[in-house]
């Protein structure tokens, strides 16, 4: 009798109409939320004055043309970022396609029951700790152990395919493919969960269909689940992309830090991350602000390829949403 009486009294209290603290409560947390909101969006943009008020001289004084041009003398007042962009650009797209791959392949392992539940916690909780580790010790890792290891097979193929211009240099010790590879490891996570994100949000039924139809189980994950979940995915290397394009300590140690443009993979290189990291520390009153107008490029850049991503994402979710309807 009590069960009957305890049942009622909660069914009651669920169906009655909010109290006063809970219109309250509601309404507070929702006021908070929008508050947060447009503060970060605010600090967004005092970011964005801040840095772009400091660069005003340097934007004056050298225009467009500091983006086009090659030249980084501080003596003679020449500056120009076209190989640290290209620098960012390049180590950034090779470190996607690797990380795109192996992040991709992972997140097909941790959730098509490849391995059983707790191994599968055990997995994701290893790639997820690659996030944790700080970028100066990837740095470390890349110079004494990436290094080392690949420069062998580097040198190797540069004297049986020095024609290839990939491969028109040798690795001698900091260049873009031991940046690249490390830069790749960074990103792993980010690539790797956002792609499992999307391949647990496909409807059940879809594979049970494909299994319906006599398909095994690489034929549904090949040829259902993965273009079911493509445009997430797609997002997923958008995001990734854009956690590369940031990356400081790693690059400025292991990239090479020489302002030239090449495509060679053994070439040392230079990012716009690195040029300020090494550069403000002992810079000047007008080189400051010519590396504030290179903070605002990469600014940019970063800020385009998140919304895009974002963007992708939020598509992602509508069409996987009205798939399961």
């Amino acid at each position: 009798m009590s069960t009957t009486f305890d049942t009622e009294d909660s069914i009651s209290s669920v169906a009655s109409p909010p109290s006063t603290f809970d219109v309250a409560w509601d309404r507070g947390f929702r006021g908070l939320a929008y508050l947060f909101g447009w503060l970060t969006i605010l600090l967004v943009l005092y970011i964005i004055y801040r840095i772009g008020g400091q660069a005003v001289p340097a934007i004056k004084s050298h225009g467009l043309g500091f983006i086009t041009s090659s030249t980084w003398d501080a003596n003679q007042g020449e500056f120009g970022i076209l190989p640290e962009i290209w620098g960012t650009l390049y180590s950034s797209i090779l470190a996607l396609i690797i990380a795109g791959f192996f992040g991709v392949a992972i997140a097909i392992f941790l959730t098509q029951d490849f391995l059983p539940r707790k191994l599968e916690v055990v997995f994701k909780n290893i790639v997820e700790l690659l996030a944790a580790i700080p970028s100066v010790v990837y740095g470390l890792w890349g110079i004494y152990v990436v290094i080392p290891t690949v420069r062998p097979a580097a040198n190797w193929v540069h004297d049986h395919l020095e024609w290839i211009p990939f491969f028109k240099t040798s690795l001698s010790g900091p260049g873009m493919l031991p940046a690249a590879l490390v830069l790749s490891i960074m990103i792993l996570p980010t690539v790797s969960a956002v792609s499992r994100d999307a391949l647990s949000s496909v409807p059940h039924k879809l594979k049970e269909a494909a299994f319906g139809l006599g398909a095994t189980r690489w034929e549904a994950i090949l040829g259902v689940i993965l273009p079911s979940s493509a445009t997430g995915i797609f997002g997923a290397l958008v995001l990734g992309f854009g956690r590369a394009l940031g990356e400081t300590m790693a690059l400025a140690m292991l990239v090479g830090n020489s302002n030239q443009l090449t495509v060679s993979l053994f070439s040392p290189a230079n990012t716009l991350a690195a040029l300020l990291a090494n550069n403000f520390p002992e810079a000047g009153e007008q080189e400051e602000a010519v590396l504030m107008y290179a903070a605002l490029i990469l600014m940019a850049i970063t800020l385009l390829v998140n919304l895009l991503g974002t963007a992708i994402m939020q598509r992602a979710s509508k069409r996987l949403s009205g798939a399961a309807h």
